[in-house]
This record gives C-alpha cells, sequence and structure tokens, in this order.
C-alpha cells in the first residue's frame, strides 16, 4: 500500500467529526494538486480472526508529477481486542515502503478522551486550544506545526483505547509521531458549536502544516447522546 511520507491518522467517531476533517481537507484551491481516495480490506487470519478485516480508508493529495504529497488515513474502529491486530496490520501497510512516514495522530470525538494537567484559557480568550505532542523520533516532524499549536501539557492520560493503542505502537516502532488534541473555547454555551470550532481549528492546522485548504462547509455534525465519561481505573495505564 502506498502512502506519502505525511499520514494523517484518524479513527471513526459515531458522531462523524473525524469524517467531517477527512471530507473537509482539500487540495489549495491555487494548486495542481489532486485528491484521489481509495479503500483496503485487510484479513486478520494469521491472528486468528477469520471473521473479521481491518477497514480503511485513504485519500492521496498527489501533485502533477504523481508525488504523493500528504494521505488522510481513516480507519474503522474495532473493539479490543481486535483493535490491536487490526492497527499493527495497518501500520504494517503503512510502514512497508523504505522511508518511514510521519504521522499526525488526531485524537477527535465529542468527548474528553485526553486528560492532563488544567491550564486556562488566556484572559478573555474564547477560541479552542490545539495541542501537540510529539511521540516516537522527532526526525521528520516539520517545525512549522509547533508554531500554529501549544505544547503538550503533561502528564497526559488517553481514555480512548484507539488513540491509546496507536500510541503504544508507534513508540515500538520509532516512527515519527505527532499527537494532536483540542481544548474547546468559551464562546459558546453550546457545546456541539464549541465542538465544530476546535475541529475547525485542527483542520486548519493540519492545512497549514501540509499545504492543503480546510473546507468549513464540508463539516457535518451528529452529536451522540449516550455517552458518559469513562471512570475504569485501568484506563489510567494509558498515556
Amino acid at each position: 500500500m502506498k502512502t506519502a511520507q505525511k499520514v494523517i491518522f484518524l479513527f471513526k467517531d459515531s458522531d462523524g467529526l473525524a469524517s467531517s476533517i477527512y471530507e473537509a481537507l482539500q487540495p489549495n484551491p491555487a494548486s495542481s494538486v489532486r485528491r484521489i481516495e481509495e479503500s483496503f480490506e485487510f484479513p486478520l487470519e494469521h491472528y486468528g480472526i477469520k471473521d473479521h478485516r481491518a477497514r480503511i480508508e485513504l485519500v492521496h493529495f498527489i501533485d502533477g508529477n504523481g508525488i504523493y504529497l500528504v494521505s488522510l488515513l481513516i480507519m474503522q474502529t474495532d473493539a479490543p481486542p481486535i483493535l490491536a491486530c487490526a492497527l499493527n496490520e495497518v501500520l504494517e501497510q503503512v510502514t512497508g515502503e523504505e522511508a518511514q512516514p510521519t504521522l499526525f495522530v488526531l485524537a477527535v470525538t465529542s468527548q474528553t478522551i485526553i486528560k492532563h494537567e488544567t491550564r486556562s484559557l488566556p484572559e478573555k480568550s474564547s477560541n479552542p486550544i490545539i495541542y501537540c505532542m510529539p511521540v516516537g523520533t522527532e526526525t521528520n516532524i516539520p517545525g512549522a506545526i509547533f508554531t500554529k499549536t501549544e505544547k503538550a501539557p503533561l502528564p497526559l492520560k488517553v481514555h480512548y483505547e484507539p488513540v491509546a493503542y496507536l500510541l503504544h505502537f508507534v513508540r515500538i516502532l520509532k516512527l515519527p509521531t505527532i499527537l494532536l488534541f483540542g481544548k474547546r473555547g468559551g464562546s459558546s454555551s453550546d457545546r456541539s458549536t464549541e465542538d465544530i470550532e476546535m475541529i475547525v481549528e485542527m483542520g486548519e492546522v493540519l492545512a497549514c502544516t501540509t499545504n492543503l485548504s480546510f473546507s468549513r462547509d464540508r463539516i457535518s455534525w451528529n452529536p451522540g447522546n449516550s455517552w458518559r465519561d469513562p471512570q475504569d481505573p485501568w484506563r489510567a495505564l494509558y498515556g
């Protein structure tokens, strides 16, 4: 499976926020870059799983010379232990080329999935904050992203299995990786509106870093109503 040297990694969520970013990232209108979509299914039989496949959708941004500039990957979210097997298989496909890609891992859901030391928003600020944290080696991470984001406060606790598992894998594989997540602003009493603003902010950070365009008009919103903040003690092991 061919990918660019910059791979944006998303997990599908029930509210459709990750899918919104997947659709909203577009080629810069002033460029000759093309947007090509494809999908893959990978069998998991060699993990002893015969009735399930790892499923991903990919968008490639390709220039006029056929060079893959950025790949955008969105993965079906499975439950453990299938999740770990599916992730391992997908990462093997992504890292199959000679040069290791740089991963941009987006922690995107409408819920609080990353806990960290509380930092107050700047006085009178109503804008969301996008945090970034390097994981693994920083060799190929573009420095521009650090000028568009805040350094993540430590320590972090990840309360979302797909991102937690992925971070463990990239540490083992020593893949240059950036974790991006947001903190809501105070511009609205409507939490869903604040979530959209946070997604827009994150999308614009990605667009600036990868020379793409982010279209707010393509964002869709389907807030869930059955989630509650996880309290299981074992989740504190992730981070």
